[in-house]
């Protein structure tokens, strides 16, 4: 008779309710009953399976706009994501894996137009300082980084991490000996230095000379060439966005900026080659050098025209050889000056 009779759907009400009961109860862990833990713990990952299913569907049926909002509405209004972040070591990897899902569906719902989440973020930033860390955690440091990023895709919590003290943590995080936790750091770290122009232009600004000391020592001088190859890659893409233009400006007035990219240039790998190329034509794009960087440039000369003679790839790339080309004219045609320019906002730097 059991079988006639199916158990009435989880509002989402009810839903995060339990939810958020059984994550209370994971965090306080204090069940002496071992079945019961397993029992309760069960449970929990089936909830959080059962609110992936909401959010996304089952294979036969799309997700209710309105019922995805409800539970959106449900769940940040008290403190589930909190409790779901702190509670996530305690799951298994399937669990962990649809929290992550679940969390990334959630930060991108509205509800009546307005992004719920962003708002939730914005008086809950300190979830930063338990999710950064975890990348020092091999077990959840994958799982962190996927919810870090979905963090850090509001300004507020974006502004938060780039000030706080975890910005220097990256460096190290990056160089991880695990590939995979070096990757996922490696995308966080991107994602914090591209995806709000405004707040990193600003901060690159204010923190310009520890940021590029530590990125230059740490990243671009890594025994490491994968480091090295994510780091000038994403060298090129900040200095040539146009919301770091004086940033852009600072950077390629340096002498020692321009060295390390003239041995990057000579690098066993072709595509860092290529990268560091793409941030070394900067320094001689620049109208306004400073007398130091024509001199090295002018003292290279033979050697550098000979180096971009021989500079060639198997693969064709027109924008590529046009970019050469001027580089090649420009470097031909330098003669020494004693006049550097001395106003930053006068440089005129064409890219």
């Amino acid at each position: 008779m059991r079988g006639l009779f199916k158990s009435k759907p989880q509002t989402p009400s009810e839903l995060i309710r339990h939810v958020r009961d059984l994550l209370i109860y994971a965090d306080r862990n204090t069940e002496p009953r071992q079945t019961k833990r397993q029992e309760k713990m069960s449970e929990l990952c089936k909830l959080i399976l059962e609110m992936r299913t909401v959010l996304y569907g089952d294979g036969q049926s799309e997700p209710v706009t309105e019922t995805c909002a409800q539970l959106t509405k449900e769940f940040f209004k008290g403190d589930t994501l909190r409790l779901l972040i702190i509670c996530l070591p305690k799951l298994d990897s399937g669990a962990r894996q649809d929290a992550t899902h679940v969390v990334a569906n959630l930060q991108r719902q509205r509800v009546n137009s307005r992004l719920i989440a962003s708002e939730y973020m914005e008086q809950n930033v300190d979830l930063v300082d338990i999710l950064v860390p975890g990348y020092e955690d091999s077990d959840i440091a994958l799982s962190y980084g996927a919810l870090l990023r979905d963090c850090i895709r509001h300004q507020v919590a974006a502004r938060y991490t780039l000030e706080s003290e975890h910005m220097k943590k990256f460096f190290d995080y990056i160089q991880s000996p695990n590939f995979d936790i070096a990757s996922d750091a490696v995308a966080t770290f991107k994602e914090l230095l591209t995806r709000h122009k405004s707040t990193v232009a600003d901060f690159l600004s204010r923190n310009y000379e520890w940021f590029f000391q530590e990125y230059n020592s740490k990243l671009l001088g890594s025994p490491n060439y994968i480091t090295r190859r994510h780091a000038v890659k994403l060298l090129g893409d900040v200095l040539l966005d146009r919301s770091n233009a004086l940033v852009m400006v600072r950077y390629v007035r340096s002498l020692d900026n321009m060295r390390i990219l003239m041995n990057l240039l000579r690098d066993s790998n072709k595509t860092i080659q290529l990268n560091a190329f793409h941030v070394f034509k900067l320094f001689v794009a620049n109208q306004n050098k400073p007398a130091e960087i024509v001199s090295i440039l002018i003292s290279n000369r033979s050697k550098l025209l000979r180096f971009f003679g021989d500079f060639k790839f198997d693969k064709v790339d027109e924008v590529f050889e046009a970019d050469k080309a001027q580089v090649v004219k420009e470097i031909a045609i330098l003669e020494p000056t004693k006049n550097p320019c001395a106003d930053l906002d006068k440089c005129d730097i064409p890219c």
